[in-house]
């Protein structure tokens, strides 16, 4: 509940009164009988969260990328295997092989699995098409999920993902991402964001501040991939331009810090991926925490590095690589998450107005939801108020 004053914002012997899918009550059971019930649910005493919120996900791709694994247990680091052609680019293959259709059969069973665990709104985002036709087809196939589903969709154009071979580098590349590319995916009205990679092995800063100007100019939000494995300063180009989010940030530094907290920009880690790619540098998690920077945490669930469709898992990831507290890291996929998305003023905590997005568990505390592996504590999940 927003501004509780309790730990977690919660409300002992609380309800919730739900109306057009939205919420209409909240605040203590003695007080909810004065507003009247068409229906009145027992819970039974279980907590109440707002729904779920994954805020950075990759997931609808076709094909798999096992064979990586095993390499990366052999000692190839992510960047010698993607010089070699593996990573993102054999996604790409695959992904401009399947159809809408295969896209979205695909992918269904890994956004059940992230509703099967309190999720209610998850961001899904392009980039493994990298030319026009393929990218709006993911795009496409992320939204149909969402009418297959009783989920919210927010996607993200990310063409600026990796350069494919078809171009001579990375500088001509982003002029077909900025002039072909991000025109015909605003057009169909597909991308709710712009994001893209600002890495050695992908874009540089000028590349993509040449993206965000144009985003910015068809009134697109952006986000970014941000000092994941290197430092670029990526996150503080990305807030200049009033970022949503900039995203990993392992190699953040006070510079990127203080330009995101001015910007309001959030932070959102990804341990599936440090825990993947067995990575050492943590992000700066007391810096953040010094500077305000809003943190939130996501699967980032994609074929290579973060093959996770496991929020309960990333929050006890957050919790025991990143030593989030158990309050923060449920905060970073409701909350906080939310914000990353934009959508801070309709989802993320259980308030008037917002809808009606909840997830009841049969828990005793909140911190039962980051402390339990492999455990799925979900009675029952509440999207839009059905």
């Amino acid at each position: 509940m927003e501004a509780s004053g309790q730990p977690y914002g919660a409300l002992e012997n609380g309800a919730v009164g739900c109306r057009d899918g939205r919420i209409a009550f909240v605040g203590p059971c003695d007080a909810a009988a004065a507003h009247g019930a068409d229906e009145i649910i027992d819970c039974g005493g279980r907590w109440i969260t707002p729904g779920l919120i994954d805020c950075h996900t990759h997931l609808v791709y076709g094909g798999d990328r096992a064979a990586e694994f095993e390499l990366r247990l052999q000692g190839a680091s992510y960047e010698e295997i993607a010089r070699a052609g593996g990573g993102i680019l054999s996604t790409v293959v695959a992904t401009r092989r399947a159809d809408e259709d295969a896209l979205v059969a695909a992918s269904l069973p890994r956004l059940d699995a992230l509703l099967a665990e309190g999720v209610t709104t998850v961001e899904i985002k392009s980039g493994y098409g990298l030319e026009t036709s393929a990218e709006l087809r993911q795009l496409r196939a992320a939204r149909r999920l969402g009418r297959e589903r009783d989920v919210g969709v927010e996607t993200t154009f990310l063409g600026a993902h990796a350069t494919p071979p078809e171009f001579a580098d990375s500088g001509s590349y982003m002029d077909h991402v900025v002039r072909e590319m991000l025109p015909a995916i605003h057009a169909e009205g597909l991308a709710d964001a712009v994001d893209a990679f600002c890495e050695g092995i992908a874009f540089s800063p000028a590349e993509v501040e040449r993206l965000f100007e144009a985003a910015r100019a068809l009134g697109l939000p952006v986000k970014l991939h941000a000092e994941q494995l290197s430092s670029l300063h990526g996150a503080a180009l990305a807030a200049r331009f009033g970022a949503l989010s900039a995203d990993h940030v392992e190699y953040a530094d006070e510079a990127d810090a203080a330009a995101m907290a001015e910007a309001g920009t959030v932070a959102t880690l990804l341990p599936g991926a440090f825990y993947t790619l067995r990575e050492t540098r943590v992000p700066p998690v007391d810096l953040f925490r010094r500077t305000g920077v809003p943190i939130a945490i996501a699967t980032d669930a994609n074929p290579g590095t973060s093959p996770l469709t496991s929020i309960l898992l990333t929050l006890n990831m957050a919790c025991t690589l990143f030593r989030l507290t158990p309050e923060e890291a449920l905060a970073g996929v409701t909350r906080v998450a939310a914000r990353a998305l934009g959508r801070d003023d309709e989802i993320g905590t259980v308030a008037p107005g917002k809808w009606c997005d909840l997830a009841i568990w049969n828990i005793d505390r909140p911190a039962e939801l980051a402390y339990r592996i492999g455990f799925n504590p979900l009675h029952s999940r509440v999207w839009r108020g059905r």
